[in-house]
């Protein structure tokens, strides 16, 4: 009897103690998922889109009858493929555009094998606009962030706002407002995990700073010139 009452008793402290530790692990498990999902997350690169003006070819691995060299696209965004007609293909990737091409011309092939590739397309780029050095329009090369693109574009003049940088984004035929990037704090905090890549044909837009819309009023001394600072 006395075998049996210790071996309920030593059980039971088993079980306390087992239940303390998994209390104890699902804090600790739920700090661990919280920090992985406040983790900055690297954003995708975007694909080049299909603009009026791009051309490609098509080729069919068993049916080169239907094979087409410099398919222009039109300035509806439409393009005329041989057998099938128009079809609408602006504003798709390159991978969209494969598939769109082997479902039309699935509707009479049996499973076609096909490839497109891009033979001429506007290459990708981005505007500068506003209080930076040299505003303009530029070649969009690589993976390019925020900053990099400023100091592309010759940087931020000392009338610039570095706390509100805006970034346009291009939606059909007008823009639409993106975020604001507060480029001062991004760059003094050194997160720049939070510096956002650009997208072909964005626009970035730096305002001027408070104080540079009042310097004309002020009368400028040698004391006081220079003494200017950007927020």
């Amino acid at each position: 009897m006395r075998t049996i009452t210790a071996f309920v008793i030593w059980a039971g402290l088993l079980l306390a103690v087992a239940a303390t530790a998994g209390a104890q692990a699902q804090p600790a498990a739920a700090q661990a998922g919280s920090a992985q999902a406040n983790a900055p997350q690297l954003e995708a690169r975007p694909r080049y889109r299909i603009e009026p003006g791009d051309s490609f070819d098509i080729a069919f691995e068993l049916s080169p009858e239907f094979n087409q060299a410099g398919v222009a696209v039109q300035p509806d965004g439409f393009v005329t493929l041989k057998g099938v007609g128009d079809i609408m293909v602006q504003g798709q990737t390159l991978p969209e555009l494969t598939e769109t091409v082997r479902r039309e011309y699935g509707k009479f092939l049996n499973n076609p094998t096909v490839s497109v590739a891009l033979k001429d397309f506007q290459k990708p780029y981005f505007i500068a606009d506003g209080q930076i050095a040299r505003p303009g329009k530029y070649e969009l090369r690589a993976d390019t962030t925020v900053t990099e693109a400023l100091a592309i574009a010759g940087g931020l003049t000392e009338a610039s706002k570095h706390s509100h940088v805006q970034l346009y984004r291009r939606v059909s035929n007008g823009w639409a407002f993106a975020q604001v990037i507060n480029v001062k704090k991004m760059e003094s905090s050194g997160k720049l995990a939070e510096d956002p890549f650009l997208h072909p044909g964005d626009m970035l837009f730096v305002p001027k700073n408070r104080i540079s819309k009042i310097t004309p009023f002020i009368p400028r001394t040698g004391a006081t010139a220079g003494a200017f600072t950007s927020y």
